[in-house]
């Protein structure tokens, strides 16, 4: 789910039991709000669908000027809800430069050299943060029409940051949206991969993307972000790859649909699940967040 509430969105409840009925064990908590916040009644929810909690997700600004108490706001409701409910991680989101919903510009593509060193400052110090304070690991999550989506992106965000504090969330579907090369970041970065979110991107949607210059909405809308084994990247290599760490791994399985009509996702997710287990996922904790697919 993109949004805490939105009726463009599966209901909750439908969520977590689609999610279940297709084979999946770990969610994430999404949105805060769009799942109960009383870590009582969540844990009443997951007991009642079979399923447990991998992580939390939230976005940053911290490149902008006094945004830090925002962020730390939103990162420590999160962050004390998802280690209540047994989670390990918190998923850090870049916040696009571009509206979530209409893909209106609001704000330059480019950040400055003090709004990069802010940004990366400000990761390390989140991340500190919230190992000593939750005892959850911040994986960054590379993102669409953000500031930190192009394959050079990560690479120089990955060498500004301190790897005790801050890792990759590799979210495969966001890094090929850029023509990206997940292989070559797991190869290059083996300790910094802290955790994955699956997804395929359709190559002749992204040709689209380039041509006209379309937001991420719109690519969304136009099928940019399709089921396995019909888009980019080949799933076999990469969980290959990520099995060869020899450590654990969280893997989340994601499709982004958003707008789209209910009964779209439950059999995507069932397909997915079927295709996945026979890609050698053994090794990985497979799930699905936020009702995405």
């Amino acid at each position: 789910m993109w949004f805490p509430s939105d009726p463009a969105q599966t209901p909750a409840e439908r969520f977590l039991s689609e999610v279940s009925s297709a084979g999946y064990e770990w969610i994430e908590i999404g949105p805060y709000g769009y799942l109960p916040t009383d870590p009582a009644e969540f844990l009443e929810q997951m007991e009642r669908f079979g399923l447990r909690v991998s992580a939390g997700t939230v976005f940053e600004h911290l490149h902008r000027e006094d945004s830090w108490e925002d962020v730390w706001k939103q990162i420590s409701d999160v962050a004390a809800l998802t280690r209540a409910v047994g989670g390990e991680h918190i998923i850090v989101i870049p916040e696009p430069w571009r509206d979530h919903r209409t893909g209106a510009a609001l704000e330059s593509p480019e950040l400055s050299a003090a709004q990069w060193a802010a940004l990366t400052g400000g990761m390390d110090e989140l991340g500190r943060r919230v190992l000593e304070e939750y005892g959850l690991a911040v994986q960054f999550h590379s993102h669409a029409d953000s500031h930190v989506g192009y394959q050079r992106d990560i690479e120089r965000f990955l060498a500004d940051t301190d790897p005790r504090y801050v890792n990759l969330c590799l979210d495969t579907g966001h890094v090929s949206y850029y023509r990206g090369d997940n292989l070559e970041l797991i190869r290059t970065y083996p300790e910094r991969i802290g955790y994955l979110h699956l997804k395929q991107v359709d190559p002749a949607v992204l040709d689209q993307v380039e041509a006209e210059d379309l937001t991420f909405p719109e690519a969304v809308r136009r099928g940019v972000m399709i089921e396995p084994p019909l888009g980019v990247p080949e799933m076999g290599p990469l969980l290959d790859a990520v099995a060869a760490l020899d450590r654990d791994i969280y893997a989340i399985v994601e499709q982004d649909l958003y707008p789209c009509a209910p009964d779209v996702p439950a059999p995507i997710a069932r397909r997915t699940h079927t295709y996945l287990a026979g890609c050698g996922t053994a090794a990985l904790e497979i799930g699905t967040p936020r009702g995405t697919v």
